[in-house]
């Protein structure tokens, strides 16, 4: 039903829908409510959790869910995760070599000088950080 429910326009191409389908079979499943804890991932880093009111589903929550993301939860493989930290790596450290002067001698300063220059420059236009406890 989830699947064939359409909200908004979100899901309307038929092979979208059956792709749905296909993922949550995975989870709406006998086993959800027979198999006590069923596992939904294939480590079981994930997995239901068992009865209980409102608090123990929060503590669960906070006890047994992992903080970030595993890849296990999209289905793939751990090295994913290494591929996407080699990309975000790569990304990170393109940007700072775009920060670099491509041209020398800049006014006779040093090439330290000028990033120092553009770094300060960027610190000034940022917001003042959020006071989260105050909030």
């Amino acid at each position: 039903m989830v699947a064939e429910a359409n909200y908004g326009g979100r899901v309307t191409d038929p092979q979208d829908r059956r792709c749905i389908k296909l993922i949550l079979s995975d989870f709406y499943c006998p086993e959800m409510i027979s198999e006590v804890n069923h596992k939904l991932s294939e480590k079981g880093s994930y997995f239901v959790p068992s009865d209980g009111d409102k608090a123990d589903y929060i503590q669960f929550i906070e006890d047994k869910l992992p903080i970030n993301d595993l890849t296990e939860v999209f289905g793939m493989h751990d090295n994913a995760e290494i591929t996407s930290a080699i990309n975000t790596t790569n990304m990170l450290l393109g940007t700072a070599l775009t920060l670099q002067p491509r041209v020398s001698g800049a006014a006779g300063k040093s090439q330290d000088q000028v990033l120092d220059e553009s770094c300060k420059f960027i610190l000034a236009k940022l917001p003042k950080n959020f006071d989260i406890e105050y909030a």
